[in-house]
């Protein structure tokens, strides 16, 4: 079976977990309640995984940034992130360019 784009994109958008930046280690860290960050990672820099890994392009696009994908994928927590094969795919495919899309938030129903 292909993996399309879409295929790709609707999976991005199935991450679970937050990231935050540690300052005193200066590296990423997930974790899957805003509690668990502790003091040292501040409110503002604490993002939801499906929006971590798209990297604003211009206007509304933006680009599905492998390199913040696999930042999550060296966790070794990708069944929590639920973190598929469409992901994995778009992570081995250096030979492919990365997807860009027009993305915008949906206000909830």
């Amino acid at each position: 079976m292909a993996i399309t784009s879409q295929d790709i994109c609707n999976a991005a958008e199935q991450l679970k977990g937050f990231v935050g930046f540690n300052g005193k280690r200066g590296v990423h860290i997930v974790r899957f309640s805003e509690d668990a960050f502790g003091m040292d990672v501040a409110d503002a820099s604490i993002t939801p995984c499906s929006e971590f890994v798209w990297r604003p392009e211009q206007g509304q696009r933006m680009v599905l940034c492998r390199e913040r994908l696999a930042l999550l994928l060296e966790q070794h927590v990708d069944e929590r992130l639920n973190i598929g094969e469409p992901l994995r795919a778009y992570i081995r495919r250096h030979d492919l360019p990365e997807i860009i899309a027009e993305r915008s938030l949906q206000q909830p129903c």
